[in-house]
């Protein structure tokens, strides 16, 4: 009796999350290669391995890195763990890669799956929503920031066994839900980055810090009551973030801006800052994307909203201007800091 085939990965994006998941894969002996276009990651991770930290004692992983992706391979998953903007060009790469009963699997924030769907087809695509966070804090080296695990689902939300044996690899990681609900999943995740995201870019601060000021939740508060909206308009059943925070619920009405000392604002500020405190030594992606001279993703995240709002005739001001806010800074116009964020703030008012 022959044995069960070994899955082979490739984890296309050695940053924070890529290099994050290779490095937990490679410890447990899984057959994975991250690929990279940075040649100094690729030098540090080739000469060093996978540096782990943030969840127990530091450590070097040994693993398999490539410069680009690797030839005459094919893989039964290929994680794509780019930035947003780089999503569908990593994808076309990777694509002839793909074993004929694999799997592309979709880690960006946004609404990146529908993207990939018209690349590789709709029944090979796997959403993965990270609920965990990490950073890259020198080429090579890995911080997990925060805990957490992953939600994963296909776009028919239908449950198979690929679905099931992909759970089972990246439990390692973190734990694993499977949802058949992935549009409602990634519209919260959405909702979520949307806030932290953007608003650890404008502040260029770590996201416990400035979920401490009232006002900067208050922003956040405005950015949820717009998402949910847009995504009411697409007829999206919103699913709760890691099983607890309500999207629906946390979103700002109008009577609770006219009465700002109400107990409802107060448990919803009290819940944002909870948020904050888990997440609180996260850096926004996208400010070390700007840092780096990479383009942003905010038109994936407040930028998405925006557009899909316009589609349905639904103001979203706020998001609006946190999305021109963002592309000013990419420019060199702003910068990122506390006074930038204040300042979106005020016009917000």
């Amino acid at each position: 009796m022959s044995s069960p085939k070994t899955p082979k990965i490739l984890v296309v994006g050695a940053g924070g999350i890529g290099g994050t998941v290779c490095g937990y894969l490679s410890e447990v002996g899984t057959d994975v290669v991250a690929s990279t276009t940075n040649q100094s990651i690729y030098d540090a991770v080739s000469a060093q391995g996978f540096g782990l930290s943030g969840d127990g004692n530091p450590r070097q992983i040994r693993g398999r890195i490539c410069l680009g992706v690797p030839e005459n391979e094919r893989f039964d998953y290929i994680l794509l763990a780019t930035q947003p903007p780089q999503v569908e060009a990593a994808a076309r790469e990777a694509a002839p890669l793909l074993a004929e009963d694999g799997r592309m699997v979709v880690f960006q924030n946004g609404l990146c799956e529908e993207r990939i769907a018209l690349i590789c087809g709709s029944d090979r695509v796997i959403g993965g929503i990270i609920a965990w966070g990490a950073s890259m804090s020198s080429p090579g080296n890995y911080d997990r920031t925060s805990s957490g695990g992953f939600q994963i689902g296909t776009l028919s939300g239908l449950h198979d066994e690929k679905l099931r044996e992909l759970a089972s690899l990246l439990e390692i990681v973190g734990p694993v839900t499977q949802t058949g609900n992935l549009l409602g999943a990634r519209w919260s995740k959405l909702a979520l980055n949307c806030c932290i995201s953007s608003i650890g870019t404008l502040g260029g601060d770590r996201l416990g810090v400035l979920a401490k000021v009232r006002r900067y939740r208050r922003l956040g508060l405005e950015i949820f009551a717009e998402t949910v909206a847009v995504a009411k308009a697409e007829n999206v059943r919103l699913e709760k973030v890691s099983g607890t925070l309500d999207l629906n619920w946390i979103a700002i009405t109008d009577k609770e801006r006219k009465s700002p000392g109400s107990p409802n604002l107060a448990a919803k500020h009290a819940m944002l800052l909870a948020v904050g405190m888990r997440y609180r030594r996260l850096r926004s992606s996208m400010l070390s994307a700007l840092e780096r001279g990479r383009p942003s993703s905010i038109d994936f995240l407040n930028g998405e909203v925006e557009a899909r709002g316009k589609v349905h005739g639904i103001a979203t001001p706020v998001n609006a201007l946190i999305t021109e806010t963002v592309h000013a800074i990419a420019r060199g116009e702003k910068r990122s800091s506390r006074e930038t964020l204040d300042e979106v703030f005020a016009a917000t008012r």
